[in-house]
């Protein structure tokens, strides 16, 4: 059986023990994953979804893509511009395809929480203080800074 999901603004075609490659997902490697958007599974199709479909995995590795180079060159200016680019990607391992009614009850957690989850991480740990900013000293009333001088006015006022 196989299932369609979409994630990342991509549809991918998937079936249970498939290695799949995603855009990022939060989440460490060895923690599962749901997605909640099956499109999919084998005949049924949704409109636009299958409510109460499911498609787990795990996540096997977060990764980076082989760079990308973006070079521009505009002829006759002397102009030219190169930049790279390596997309953050995610490997999972589809466990298991679950029509509606069919999710176990432990399920994992679906992409959306799991992208929540740092967020609350940090949110426990403590906040660190801001440096206190050193005041400036007082000025006298009536005293105004130096005018600074470019060198060669400051020799010449010298000379004279």
């Amino acid at each position: 059986m196989f299932a369609v999901i979409k994630t990342g603004g991509k549809q991918y075609k998937v079936a249970a023990n498939d290695r799949i490659t995603v855009e990022k997902i939060e989440g460490a490697a060895g923690s599962a994953v749901t997605f909640a958007e099956v499109l999919m599974i084998g005949a049924d199709v949704g409109a636009p979804i299958l409510s109460g479909a499911a498609v787990t995995g795990e996540i096997m590795e977060q990764t980076r893509s082989a760079k990308t180079i973006s070079f521009f060159k505009r002829r006759r200016q002397n102009s030219k511009r190169k930049r790279g680019h390596r997309q953050e990607l995610t490997v999972i391992r589809i466990d298991g395809i679950y029509k509606a009614g069919e999710t176990p009850k432990a399920v994992p957690t679906t992409v959306k929480a799991v992208a929540a989850a740092p967020a609350e991480a940090a949110a426990e740990a403590p906040a660190k203080k801001p440096a206190a900013k050193k005041a400036a000293a007082p000025k006298a009333e009536g005293e105004k800074p130096a005018a600074k001088k470019p060198a060669a006015k400051a020799k010449k006022a010298e000379a004279e």
